[in-house]
């Protein structure tokens, strides 16, 4: 309670109506997998990779390319005697926003290749190593591991324009430029060299700034040393140019980087060491990272730029791999180190940090040979949406599935969070350009990726209460295998749920089952607006815990829960033709007994009733005569 001390006005705030709920987003996505590219926990020759290696929330598959490398074929050997892989993720990715999905979380998993017999762990970094001074070395290296960072790289020294001015007590300096700017100074006469030219040996100095000898308004005397460390006089009239880096960063066709004025002097605002840095770069998805030494004097600045320079064709890093076949049990990960913050998780543990998510797959899971793996996979994935309970799994059954495969599949689970669609998915390879009189290339691809997206576009157009089913597939050529009604009816009594292609409304999703042998969480869009109201009021509701357990706190939460479930009522996810018929709330001395209260518990009862899909409509018609009655 306020205190009230001395006379006066008191104006104060007070709330006359409940709290309300607001709903959870259900669209967003988390996938776990192999990628080219992008972030990703490591160790490399005993130092940590970058700390920001957390699931990357993507929002276009343009953004996805950026980060994690685009569609490009992993250089991995599934097991099948070839030497690369599909990037099943990443086509999965292209399929989620294609389908209509907005939100998705990655969590890249990369395994090292570890000889076990103590030797190093190949990583799969690509660099290259640039010698320079007494034994020094620069060096270029990729970002994260993967082939992907043996990237073209391009260094070129530019000048910017003349800087050059005379002062009245230290004669000649250069305008705006700071402790370890690198410069090339031309004598009186001679002609400066072009911005791009190659630099002029014995003309590179690099400026020392002396703090203690500063003029009546503050600016401090500067000295120009040689490569060797030695002050140089500078004659009136010189021309200074102050020479920056630029580097040209190419890892594909289609993408080019440029990093401007950079420096290489730790003084500097943009040293280069800083710019392009590990952890946190200016460009948070750079691919290259440069490190240098510290430098042990001015003069090794000069060096360190000669050195830095590439031929004008530039350098190619060089080492870097895609390392080896996730197992399920990395698809699945470790769990982050709670006394080491550098340790963070991977896989799926690395999405169950991320509380948005409220869909979840794995599109490598069922690409093995071995369907013993893709089973595994699929149990790991299920028991990820069991655990963390506010989202639903989406899982694919084995390439190349028969009847009884698929069957003898889908039998081994036996969840309500989880639903599994079947066949894969024919697609033209967006990698390959149309050649006239050449049949294109065609990928299969799981069909987790599409199906995700099409929970996404349900979920923003309709509501998460809609069944994410007679939804049209976006973006293939036709279906694995052609699903008729005869095969249909097997499989949606088992929870498989079809995807279906129909002459003249296209290809469709014909099912909307959990994996669950309950009938009471026989269909997903029940599921999953049960997991929207839980989450909803979790995440609302957490205000009350340590209020006073009595009957104010009960009537609030009440309003609170019952002005939620209207709105779900009126927006159609309820059924009943009045708000009592579709939901009651209670919490009451009804709910609790003494026992509760003196332990600290309110316990409010809330019960809905969810509206089902209506998955057979059945129509029924008779002869009926004019003058029969009924």
């Amino acid at each position: 309670m306020p205190e009230y001390l001395a006379p006066g006005v008191y104006v104060e705030e007070v709330s006359f109506r409940s709290k309300s709920i607001e709903g959870v987003p259900t669209s967003t996505t988390g996938f776990a997998g192999s990628t080219r590219w992008g972030p990703v926990r490591y160790v490399d020759n005993g130092r940590q990779g970058p700390t920001t290696n957390a699931p990357r929330l993507i929002g276009s598959f343009t953004e996805f390319e950026r980060v994690y490398g685009g569609l490009g074929r992993l250089q991995i050997d599934r097991g099948d005697g070839q030497p690369t892989s599909e990037s099943y993720l990443a086509h999965a990715a292209r399929a989620f926003f294609l389908n209509g999905g907005k939100r998705l979380y990655v969590a890249r998993v990369f395994v090292a290749d570890d000889p076990g017999d103590g030797g190093p762990v190949d990583w799969g970094i690509a660099r290259s190593s640039i010698p320079f001074g007494a034994g020094d070395n620069a060096t270029w290296r990729g970002r994260w591991p993967g082939a992907y960072g043996n990237v073209q790289l391009t260094v070129r020294a530019m000048r910017k324009n003349d800087v050059a001015f005379t002062h009245a007590t230290f004669g000649t300096q250069a305008r705006g430029l700071t402790h370890g700017a690198v410069v090339e100074i031309t004598p009186p006469g001679d002609t400066p060299a072009n911005p791009i030219d190659d630099l002029v040996v014995g003309q590179m100095h690099v400026v020392s700034v002396d703090p203690d000898t500063v003029d009546a308004v503050g600016l401090a005397q500067q000295e120009f040393l040689d490569d060797g460390g030695n002050v140089v006089a500078v004659a009136a009239g010189s021309v200074i140019k102050e020479v920056v880096l630029r580097v040209i960063v190419q890892p594909g066709e289609e993408r080019v980087d440029v990093y401007d004025e950079l420096a290489v002097h730790p003084a500097q605002r943009r040293w280069i060491a800083k710019i392009m840095q590990l952890d946190d770069p200016e460009d948070e998805n750079a691919v290259v990272v440069c490190d240098t030494e510290p430098l042990t004097g001015m003069a090794r600045a000069i060096e360190l730029m000669r050195a830095l320079q590439t031929p004008r064709e530039g350098i190619r890093l060089a080492g870097g791999n895609d390392g080896l076949l996730a197992q399920p049990d990395d698809l699945l990960g470790d769990d982050a180190d709670l006394d080491d913050p550098r340790v963070t998780a991977t896989g799926l543990r690395a999405l169950g940090e991320i509380d948005d998510i409220a869909i979840v797959a794995l599109p490598d899971g069922g690409t093995y040979d071995d369907a013993l793996l893709c089973q595994q996979a699929a149990e790991r994935l299920v028991a990820h949406a069991e655990l963390q309970r506010y989202r639903i799994a989406v899982v694919d059954a084995p390439r190349g599935s028969s009847m009884n495969e698929v069957r003898a599949f889908r039998g081994k689970f036996d969840s309500t969070r989880a639903a599994m669609y079947h066949p894969w998915i024919e697609v033209l390879d967006p990698l390959e350009r149309a050649a006239q009189g050449a049949p294109p290339r065609r990928v299969l691809l799981p069909p987790s990726g599409f199906v995700t997206g099409i929970y996404a576009r349900n979920d923003i157009t309709r509501g998460v209460f809609k069944a994410p089913a007679n939804e049209v597939v976006r973006g293939l050529t036709k279906f694995e295998a052609n699903i008729n009604t005869a095969r249909n009816d097997v499989l949606n009594p088992e929870g498989i749920n079809a995807l279906r292609f129909f002459e003249g409304r296209g290809s469709r999703v014909w099912g909307a089952r959990t994996m669950t042998s309950d009938p009471e969480w026989k269909y997903v869009n029940v599921r999953r607006l049960f997991i929207y109201l839980e989450h909803s009021i979790d995440k609302a509701m957490q205000w009350a815990v340590f209020e006073p357990n009595n009957e104010r706190l009960w009537r609030n939460i009440r309003q609170m829960v019952e002005d939620f479930l209207y709105v779900q009522w009126l927006n159609g996810a309820l059924l009943g033709a009045k708000p009592d018929e579709a939901y009651f709330v209670r919490c009451d001395r009804t709910t609790m007994t003494q026992n509760d209260l003196d332990n600290g518990r309110l316990i409010c009862l809330i019960g809905v009733a969810p509206t089902k899909p209506a998955e057979y409509v059945i129509f029924r018609l008779g002869q009926w005569t004019a003058d029969s009655r009924i």
